[in-house]
């Protein structure tokens, strides 16, 4: 089993309970640097679903975790990206399929009695913004507000960030989008997209790698993502990764460019000039001097 790989101030809540999803999770929580001694300082928040893979290789997927907390520390450190807080939130193992699936979906053809998800990411997202999201805003000195909170994942996790993004804008508007299972019920993801009237305030990163099964379909989204108004290389970037499998370790390798999109450093405060002196108390100060010497 891999060593523990856990790099910062990252803080645990063992069994988190869910009364909307009925079930208990851990949640990880990565602190920036400086937080402990800025007792003012509020911070963004990105929440990552299958939180077991985000920090740590001994709890990740094949021992391949995606070193999120490396990657912001040395971020942070250069001054890259606004500090912010990480909130790793594990996934329920077989339940996994259901809490990220926006719709009641098949997902093994090849079982006698084909099994189907109970789309639960609604009630998932439900839990998100209505149980945890509270308890990170009280426990945690976070900007609770929409604009400061992100959300992501890769693969299912990636679909139902973009889901639940669409669905909740009113609760998370950068969207870390991996990889997304767009294949999920017959494309369900695009028509999720074609019904948007009014385009929310989402600022999205999209990307695939080209070794994925299907990765072309990523392109379809994007196109019909900029269809409904976002534009690309502002609101909404898309990366073709050439060579890139789906995987633990080509999603980690995608870290670094994806915080540096969706929190880049703010802007420098404006100085504010020291007033000028007035000639005529120029004058009068050097007259002074002069008769003093």
């Amino acid at each position: 089993m891999p060593s523990h790989t856990l790099t910062g101030n990252i803080q645990r809540h063992r069994a988190f309970p869910s009364a909307i999803l009925r079930n208990r999770r851990d949640v990880l929580v990565y602190l920036p640097p400086g937080y402990r001694h800025s007792p003012r300082r509020h911070y963004p928040v990105l929440y990552l679903h299958d939180g077991q893979n985000v920090f740590d290789a001994a709890t990740s997927f094949a021992g391949v975790e995606w070193g999120v907390d490396e990657t912001a520390q040395h971020l942070i450190r250069k001054k890259l990206i606004e500090p912010l807080i990480v909130v790793a939130v594990f996934n329920m193992g077989e339940d996994r399929i259901h809490e990220y699936a926006p719709t009641h979906g098949i997902y093994d053809h090849t079982a006698e009695h084909k099994k189907r998800s109970r789309g639960l990411a609604r009630q998932y997202g439900d839990f998100l913004i209505k149980e945890l999201k509270p308890f990170i805003d009280w426990k945690y000195r976070t900007k609770p507000e929409p604009e400061f909170t992100g959300l992501g994942g890769s693969s299912l996790g990636g679909l139902v960030t973009l889901a639940i993004g669409i669905l909740y804008s009113q609760a998370f508007t950068r969207l870390f989008v991996m990889s997304p299972s767009i294949w999920w019920d017959e494309f369900s993801i695009l028509r999720l997209v074609d019904l948007i009237e009014d385009k929310p305030p989402l600022k999205i990163w999209l990307d695939t790698g080209t070794h994925e099964p299907g990765w072309e379909r990523a392109r379809e989204l994007r196109d019909r993502l900029v269809e409904k108004g976002w534009r690309l290389h502002d609101d909404l970037h898309y990366l073709e990764v050439e060579g890139a499998e789906h995987s633990e370790g080509a999603w980690a390798a995608r870290v670094d460019p994806v915080l540096r999109f969706l929190f880049p450093p703010p802007p420098p405060a404006p100085q504010v000039a020291a007033p000028r002196k007035s000639r005529g108390l120029v004058r009068r100060l050097l007259a002074r001097v002069n008769g003093l010497l």
